[in-house]
């Protein structure tokens, strides 16, 4: 068996209720065809206006926002999840199989780090550059590395229904040249974004449904250890949150790639079944049903939009980038890229 299941309580689920109560507002998204790629899983605009989107096949496209002039920008031969742009105007890309990369407007790739400290990045995830240069970024997962475990996907279920938490965020420095960790112990690490005032980082923890507030001082930080340092600031989400994008009036925009799954809440205290259930076929483990969801909400915690779609009709809602007039919806195996005016 390739995980060493870790006994821990999941929370009550809370169902759509409150903030979350059910609705359709997310249904109907019209679609940008990607052709014969798939898994638009995060989406950025460039500082040349056009809109740039990693996809499985490896490739980096770029394109006019309403899709039109779509061209490979770049293939990093790995999978990039997250990217952001420095203020030259290199892409930076977390890359699961590569690790932290620059790609230059000449798109030239440069391997930045596929390590911090002593330990390899297995499994880079999501990246936001800082205006003072520095870049911080998510290594999801400690202990399953996409390339070694079957892709991206199927290594974060082993991470998750492991519960190790040995997912961390990590800091690297342009001008030393160096990477370090600010914050360990999460169960698989996931979307990362940075506070208006660039003191705080606000990290998802996929594997047990909350979001961190994190200081960017933090050297090193056991979030299990607690501290001024780390709090949570949302907590017992009803789904596995995902990417985490800033968008418009301040707002940080949350995509759930699926919903909480009962069978799994159960098996959080019973780390011998989880490792029977690896036993069974893969059409019989419990990976939840498709159900589209997405959340917006403040630097306080107050959520300030929630948009469903119960049908789950566009898959692995991971994210959502916006700009003045659209949402645009991350996915991570939809077939195009879905999207909504304001």
């Amino acid at each position: 068996m390739p995980i060493k299941p870790v006994a821990w309580k999941a929370p009550e689920p809370p169902g759509y209720t409150g903030p979350h109560a059910a609705n359709t507002k997310l249904a109907s998204l019209r679609l940008i065809s990607l052709g014969a790629e798939e898994g638009p899983e995060h989406i950025v605009i460039g500082k040349d206006g056009k809109l740039y989107t990693t996809v499985l096949s490896g490739n980096i496209l770029r394109m006019n926002p309403d899709g039109s002039a779509k061209e490979v920008f770049v293939n990093t031969g790995g999978r990039v999840l997250g990217f952001d742009f420095d203020a030259r105007g290199n892409l930076i890309a977390a890359d699961a199989v590569k690790g932290l990369l620059s790609v230059g407007p000449d798109r030239k790739v440069t391997l930045l780090a596929d390590r911090a400290g002593n330990e390899p990045i297995r499994y880079a995830d999501a990246v936001v550059v800082a205006g003072s240069g520095k870049i911080y970024f998510s290594d999801a997962s400690g202990r399953f590395a996409p390339a070694d475990w079957g892709g991206t996907f199927e290594a974060s279920i082993l991470d998750i229904l492991e519960q190790s938490s040995t997912g961390r965020i990590l800091e690297y420095d342009p001008v030393a040249e160096t990477a370090r960790v600010v914050a360990r112990g999460l169960s698989f690490a996931n979307g990362i974004a940075l506070g208006r005032d660039e003191q705080s980082l606000f990290v998802n923890e996929t594997g047990k449904y909350r979001v961190w507030k994190i200081s960017v001082a933090a050297r090193d930080l056991d979030v299990a250890q607690g501290g001024d340092q780390a709090r949570v600031l949302l907590d017992n989400l009803p789904g596995y949150p995902d990417n985490l994008m800033r968008g418009e009036d301040g707002r940080i925009w949350l995509g759930f790639a699926k919903p909480r799954n009962a069978v799994v809440d159960r098996l959080a205290e019973k780390p011998f079944l989880r490792k029977i259930t690896l036993r069974l076929p893969r059409a019989l483990w419990p990976v939840p049903k498709a159900y589209g969801h997405v959340i917006a909400f403040t630097e306080d915690g107050r959520i300030v939009a929630d948009l469903q779609d119960p049908s789950g009709a566009y898959p692995e809602t991971t994210g959502v980038t916006e700009t003045a007039d659209r949402l645009y919806i991350q996915s991570l195996h939809a077939r195009g890229l879905g999207w909504m005016a304001k």
